[in-house]
């Protein structure tokens, strides 16, 4: 199974409800030592900085042309934590409710619904890095996505009210 490091970051001006962005940046080493390099990035009008840290890891992940072993890269602690603590899991259990007790129903769940769909053919582990710290790949992909929420005409952001 190949192994493909994947880094993603997300932005949103005038958060939430402005114009955002996602970047990504996979790579790829063959057994030559060959290294691969894709950048994908893309916007919405109106989304939020959270959704466009989700929608980083599941452009990045539907990129994957086979199964592969993904270390995903993200400055989100929401994203990272979200899956690694297993809280989506426990959303989706609980029918999309962050706490049922109190009726509080989960965001993004349109996302996070895509983003474990994009999950299932690949083993994948989240891994936090610092934003802003000097890491060149994380700085790549807060570029990309800066330089796509920039961009004028963007599609709507069709996500759903929750």
């Amino acid at each position: 199974m190949k192994h493909v490091i994947i880094y993603t970051d997300g932005a949103c001006k005038g958060n939430p409800d402005g114009p955002g962005g996602y970047g990504v940046v996979l790579l790829y080493r063959d057994k030559n030592n060959q290294v691969y390099r894709k950048e994908i990035s893309g916007g919405f009008a109106n989304t939020t900085n959270n959704r466009m840290e989700i929608m980083a890891a599941i452009v990045g992940l539907e990129a994957l042309k086979e199964p592969c072993k993904v270390t995903l890269f993200s400055d989100s602690q929401y994203l990272v934590n979200a899956i690694e603590k297993k809280w989506v899991k426990r959303w989706q259990m609980n029918g999309w409710m962050r706490d049922a007790k109190k009726g509080i129903k989960a965001k993004n769940i349109d996302l996070w619904k895509r983003l474990l769909d994009a999950m299932k053919e690949h083993e994948v582990t989240f891994k936090w890095v610092r934003g802003h710290a000097g890491d060149p790949e994380n700085e790549r992909c807060d570029t990309l996505a800066t330089e796509a929420a920039n961009q004028s005409d963007l599609p709507l952001d069709s996500r759903e009210d929750n």
